[in-house]
């Protein structure tokens, strides 16, 4: 056997552990917080280790006190998600109204500093978040939008639409301008080719940019403790497990049930929707 057969099988097997440790690295700490989220708490104390739980043993208690309402006795995660999912789909709607005529312009029109504004989009990510979150709460306080689910929606669009102008903008680069002119000698009007022409070519990349818009508001926290930390009737589900997991009586079983609901819906949206989501990055980082 030669020296270049015997490394390349060493490669493969390598190639073959990496990629095993590293699912299992990724796949094994959800798997234990799922498995938790069924385990009687007794349970739990006796084998803390155990991953799996028994079948006769498994509860769903957990998620009944979660879910609950806090005049029920539970800790009001279906009004926290109601306000999550209203949130992230108000965010991820507006945000792609806004990003596909911001890139269509910058990639179709002919105007003074376009490759100025395009990259100044992306100069709002020179400053960290913390930096400039006090600020645009503060903003918001003289507003009267402060405390509100409409001002934390207007803040995530703030925070999503530049990269996903940048994602859209480089895709649209790639389109041919040749159709846009071959449809302005049919007598179609700008509008007419970007809803009609343009945005249906670049339905994977739109398709990704709400998708990341989503889960930017599902997930985020430190705008959610600015604007409604104050107002518990209109807490997301990010401020909802904070609480679980700083409450001293909630037990880790409850915690666990938390952190699934949080997980779970977008561990959904991304395997529907992920090879969508897959190949609008990868055109958004390629093209241009």
């Amino acid at each position: 056997m030669s020296t270049v057969s015997v490394q390349s099988r060493v490669l493969r097997v390598l190639r073959v552990v990496v990629i095993v440790a590293l699912v299992a690295a990724t796949v094994l700490p959800f798997v234990y917080m799922l498995s938790l989220s069924f385990v009687r708490i007794d349970d739990l104390l006796r084998d803390p280790l155990r991953v799996l739980p028994q079948l006769d043993r498994i509860t769903t208690e957990t998620y009944r006190a979660v879910l609950a309402s806090e005049e029920d006795g539970g800790y009001g995660f279906g009004r926290f998600m109601r306000n999550s999912a209203v949130v992230a789909v108000a965010a991820s709607a507006l945000t792609v109204a806004l990003v596909v005529p911001a890139s269509y312009a910058l990639t179709r029109l002919r105007f003074a500093g376009r490759s100025q504004v395009s990259w100044l989009f992306l100069a709002v990510y020179l400053f960290p978040t913390i930096i400039i979150a006090v600020p645009v709460f503060v903003g918001f306080q003289v507003l009267g939008l402060g405390s509100s689910l409409v001002g934390l929606v207007i803040a995530y669009i703030a925070l999503t639409v530049p990269v996903s102008v940048h994602m859209l903008r480089n895709y649209l680069a790639g389109i041919p301008e040749s159709i846009d002119e071959a449809a302005v000698i049919d007598g179609a009007s700008r509008f007419q080719i970007m809803t009609r022409i343009t945005v249906p070519l670049a339905m994977p990349t739109i398709m990704s940019t709400a998708l990341y818009s989503f889960m930017i508001a599902w997930n985020e926290f430190l705008f959610a403790l600015l604007f409604l930390s104050a107002k518990q009737d209109l807490w997301t589900v990010s401020l909802g497990l904070t609480r679980l997991a700083d409450g001293q009586e909630v037990s880790k079983t409850v915690l666990m049930a938390g952190s699934v609901l949080l997980t779970v819906p977008i561990v959904i949206l991304y395997g529907v929707a992920e090879r969508a989501l897959t190949e609008g990055l990868t055109a958004g980082a390629d093209k241009g």
